[in-house]
């Protein structure tokens, strides 16, 4: 999310999951007011099945690796501290959440942003198992972990401090299954970062961060894993996708009342251990609609005034997680690769407002995804939250459409992505 005087960069959190082969119950799906409701004690091992697949398990962050890949693949890429700037960081450095680790790595994207001869030049603790991140026009960056939220001063290179959630999220855990932050985005006035914090066998929650005092304010009951949150372009209203409730909840940001909304185009046949589930959203600035898509063959377009989704037709035909906006309305949305053999591979749409699209293939799955400050370069994160990640970035080139992709080493697992 960007706006005057706000962030640069609203960066969502990667999918914890998508559901299992295996079926279960509907979770029952809360009430508006403030706070967090748990499941009834016989869905909590629903919530638990409902992974990515059947049978996906955590890989070491040091050995999952795609075949076929470059040298960016394998173990997680150590900063090379002679690159390293003294002072300030540049403008364009990009910044990503190691969701192997315990740190935000900061990687020097080459010359022009192009990707050839970058490197990671820096890491920096934030908490454990870091998903989403935010940066503002101060240059502070919020940083969404199990732990809680990372304020870091990206100039310097330096944590200031770890904000505590007020909902309780269980023990401090790694995994796609963790409970804490997940979803992150600030205020257009940069006054306030929202968080999602995901409960293990309960309803989510947004919290509200105030950035000058650092505290937590307010705390809105939303759904089942809410690892994307986005803002409406004027602050007013705050949007947590749910992940596993088929929906996403508005949350007023002055009352905190909250309502929900379904988006579930391909219905909700499967509850928890369905596939089809909602991931990420971009709000479009020119009308607040917010934008998400669905297995390379649908775009939800959910007017948040109304609750009403119309559908348009994506061409990809692939699982489909990050997405982001860049100049001129450009949707861009990343293709993790298949779930069912008539699938196609992982690949980048690039989605003009009128609805055309140019699919880039890409090596290997991937999961968010960045763009530019000019617009040209979209960079997409490595650190899938299924086996077969790698500790990359790809970088692709939005104007050339004949130059090939370029993989950057980045980090341990890298989820979230920024651009500095």
């Amino acid at each position: 999310m960007t706006g005057g005087g706000g962030p640069r960069a609203a960066l969502r959190a990667p999918d914890p999951g998508e559901g299992s082969p295996a079926s279960g119950p509907r979770p029952s799906l809360r009430l508006p007011g403030p706070g967090v409701r748990r499941l009834a004690p016989g869905l909590l091992a629903a919530v638990l099945l409902a992974g990515c697949a059947a049978g996906t398990t955590e890989a070491a962050p040091d050995t999952a690796a795609t075949p076929g890949a470059s040298a960016a693949t394998g173990a997680a890429a150590a900063p090379d501290l002679s690159r390293a700037p003294a002072g300030r960081t540049p403008a364009g450095t990009l910044l990503v959440a190691d969701f192997g680790g315990d740190t935000v790595t900061f990687v020097d994207p080459g010359p022009d942003g192009s990707g050839e001869g970058g490197a990671p030049i820096a890491s920096v603790k934030a908490g454990t198992a870091p998903y989403g991140l935010v940066v503002g026009e101060d240059g502070r960056a919020w940083v969404a972990t199990a732990e809680g939220v990372a304020v870091l001063d990206t100039r310097r290179r330096t944590r200031l401090a770890l904000v505590p959630y007020a909902t309780e999220s269980g023990p401090v855990t790694t995994g796609e299954y963790r409970g804490g932050g997940m979803g992150i985005a600030m205020a257009p006035d940069g006054k306030h970062v929202y968080v999602g914090v995901n409960v293990p066998g309960g309803d989510g929650a947004v919290e509200v961060i105030d950035t000058a005092t650092r505290e937590v304010t307010g705390t809105a009951a939303v759904g089942l894993r809410p690892f994307d949150v986005d803002v409406s372009p004027d602050g007013r209203e705050v949007y947590a996708t749910g992940h596993d409730s088929f929906d996403v909840t508005a949350v007023d940001a002055a009352s905190l009342e909250t309502r929900r909304m379904e988006v579930a185009p391909y219905g909700t046949e499967g509850g928890l251990g369905s596939w089809l589930k909602p991931h990420y959203a971009v709000v479009r600035p020119e009308d607040g609609k917010l934008l998400l898509p669905f297995e390379g063959e649908r775009l939800a377009v959910l007017d948040p005034r109304t609750g009403e989704v119309t559908v348009e037709p994506m061409t990809a035909d692939t699982h489909q997680h990050g997405a982001a906006l860049a100049l001129g309305g450009t949707l861009l949305v990343v293709g993790t690769g298949p779930i069912g053999a008539e699938d196609d591979d992982p690949s980048l749409t690039v989605r003009n407002p009128d609805g055309t699209e140019r699919i880039v293939p890409l090596d290997g799955p991937h999961e968010d995804v960045a763009v530019s400050r000019d617009g040209r370069t979209a960079y997409v994160t490595g650190g899938f939250t299924r086996d077969g990640y790698w500790n990359g970035i790809t970088v692709v080139d939005l104007d050339d459409e004949g130059s090939e992709p370029i993989r950057l080493k980045a980090g341990n697992r890298p989820l979230g992505i920024a651009v500095l």
